[in-house]
């Protein structure tokens, strides 16, 4: 039996992981542009936004497809 997530693209990848890519990529302000959340837009830090993002299934899914977008 097979142990991998081959056609998932999150598979290995955490959530502090994807957003401090983002972060990296894009800076806050890139980020707040393409997520309109204030977690990061006002005093942002990866604690706060994960948070957040752990509590918010929608602004989490936003997050992942952004970070999927950014890695194809």
């Amino acid at each position: 039996m097979s142990g991998g997530q081959p056609n998932n693209p999150l598979h290995g990848v955490s959530l502090e992981a994807a957003l401090t890519e983002l972060v990296a990529y894009y800076g806050w302000d890139g980020l707040s542009k393409r997520i309109s959340i204030n977690c990061f837009k006002n005093d942002p830090s990866v604690k706060s936004s994960l948070k957040f993002l752990r509590k918010t299934p929608w602004a989490r899914e936003q997050l992942e497809q952004l970070y999927i977008a950014m890695r194809s």
